[in-house]
């Protein structure tokens, strides 16, 4: 099976677990890693903006990749967050970077600096130069400030075979529609918004990449399953039943909500680092509820 066909399906933006003292929780590392394997996820993804990657420092990323690896032992593809504002700062990491174990990257669009498009495309063209794995793009307007046009993604796509896919997290199912009907065959659309996730598969899209599954896992990938078959009419009836809680883990911030679902399920602690903070005691017990809600459901 190739690479395009194992990231088809849920993947999971996982969470870095950390201890009181927020250091790495790698025990809590391989508790998270086999629940997501064993209730039916594709692949995971490692130090995205779930992970905390931005702040954590290069030593703690390299040890817990590391970690990640040896707690999934080969089983599923993972896939590693690798982007940075600073075009050449993240060409030099991708020289040193050590990816045994990882099958692709997960490069997200420069953020802050608000780059044009043509900033854009030559950031990319040098990444997908540099990058000795495939490249996934990831484009998350909210967070970084600039979106990247479906025209763009579909000029990388073409001309860099080792560009196999986008995370599009737009939020936009017109422009998730465009990039559906004009990519290449071959070229992975994953969304990367769980609200509007099944839609995008519906419409012909390949999966997403979630932070919901992330604390269930099988209900999600269900979800996800049905829209791939096309079943629309279930597809709806299992969002309506798994949408309370999908709104709860990003009332106040990710990954708040969903490491406030992980504790809730004994999978690690509810610890984050600043400028992070755990969620309301208010919103745990919501979030608390409808976990226990959907599982009754199931």
């Amino acid at each position: 099976m190739s690479l395009s066909q194992k990231l088809k399906g849920t993947g999971v933006a996982i969470v870095t677990p950390f201890k009181k003292d927020l250091s790495i929780d790698f025990n809590a590392i391989k508790k998270l890693v086999n629940f997501l394997i064993d209730n039916g996820i594709k692949y995971i993804v490692v130090q995205g903006t779930t992970g905390e990657s931005s702040t954590m420092s290069n030593d703690e990323k390299i040890t817990s990749r590391q970690a990640f690896v040896k707690a999934n032992n080969n089983r599923i593809p993972l896939v590693l967050g690798m982007g940075s504002n600073d075009t050449m700062s993240l060409v030099n990491d991708l020289k040193k970077t050590d990816f045994s174990g990882y099958s692709a990257i997960l490069s997200v669009t420069p953020y802050y600096n608000k780059p044009s498009m043509n900033g854009l495309y030559n950031h990319f063209s040098l990444i997908a130069k540099s990058s000795v794995l495939p490249i996934i793009l990831y484009n998350v307007p909210s967070r970084t400030g600039c979106n990247m046009l479906p025209g763009l993604t579909i000029r990388l796509a073409n001309e860099f075979k080792n560009i196999i896919g986008i995370k599009e997290a737009c939020g936009d199912l017109n422009q998730v529609k465009e990039l559906i009907s004009s990519s290449p065959d071959d070229f992975l659309i994953i969304s990367g918004d769980d609200d509007t996730a099944y839609q995008s598969v519906l419409m012909g899209g390949d999966g997403v990449i979630s932070v919901t599954a992330g604390c269930i896992p099988k209900e999600f990938s269900d979800l996800i399953n049905l829209s791939i078959e096309k079943n629309e009419f279930e597809c709806k009836s299992k969002f309506k039943v798994i949408k309370p809680l999908l709104d709860f883990l990003f009332e106040e911030g990710n990954p708040s909500g969903v490491k406030s679902a992980l504790s809730f399920l004994n999978l690690c602690e509810n610890n984050l680092r600043l400028p992070l903070l755990p969620v309301s005691n208010q919103l745990k017990n919501k979030i608390k509820n409808s976990i226990s809600e959907i599982k009754k459901d199931y």
